[in-house]
C-alpha cells in the first residue's frame, strides 16, 4: 500500500513539474509575440465548450478563448480584420506529436461568426489528463473533432502570400 501511494505521489509531482514549466507559444506574423504559461492562461477571461467524444459522450470543456489569446499579440480584428490582406491571415496550431491544425482568423472573429474555439486546461472540471494535456484546442460544433487536438504547444499566426 506504501508503495501504491508513493508511486502516485511520484507520479502527481512529474506531472506538477511538467505543468510548471510549460509554456504556449505564440509567435509569426504579430506585433507581441508571447510565451504563456498555464497560471498566464488561468488569470485570462474563460469559456467553456461542450464536445462529444469517439463514444458520443458529451463533455465540457473550459479554457480561453482562442481569439482573447490572439488579442494580446496584436493580431488584427473586429473592423481591423476586414480586407484582402487581412483576410488571408491564419493561426496554425501545434501539438507536441507533430499533429497540425489551421484556422483562418475570420473563422475566429466574433465580428464575423459565431465560433466557439477555446485552449482548454480541464474537462468536466479536472484538468485534462496527462496524456492529452497540459492544453487542448476545442472547436465546439465542428462535426468532426479533427481539429480539436491535443497536447497544444505553439499557436503560429502567418497570411498567405501572393
Amino acid at each position: 500500500m506504501r508503495k501504491l501511494f508513493f508511486l502516485i505521489l511520484l507520479s502527481f509531482c512529474e506531472i506538477a513539474a511538467a505543468q510548471s514549466n510549460f509554456r504556449l507559444k505564440v509567435s509569426g506574423e504579430v506585433s507581441r509575440p508571447l510565451e504563456l504559461s498555464l497560471s498566464d492562461l488561468s488569470k485570462m477571461p474563460r469559456r467553456e465548450a461542450i464536445m462529444k467524444d469517439k463514444e458520443g459522450n458529451l463533455h465540457t470543456f473550459t479554457g480561453v478563448p482562442l481569439i482573447e489569446i490572439l488579442g494580446k499579440t496584436g493580431v488584427p480584428s473586429g473592423k481591423a480584420l476586414h480586407g484582402a490582406e487581412n483576410f488571408s491571415k491564419y493561426v496554425l496550431i501545434k501539438c507536441s506529436d507533430g499533429y497540425q491544425v489551421l484556422f483562418s482568423l475570420a473563422e475566429l472573429d466574433p465580428s464575423i461568426q459565431d465560433k466557439n474555439v477555446i485552449i482548454a486546461d480541464s474537462v468536466d472540471g479536472k484538468p485534462l489528463p496527462k496524456e492529452k494535456g497540459p492544453l487542448r484546442i476545442i472547436a465546439e460544433g465542428e462535426k468532426k473533432p479533427a481539429r480539436s487536438s491535443y497536447q497544444v504547444t505553439e499557436l503560429i499566426i502567418g497570411s498567405i502570400k501572393k
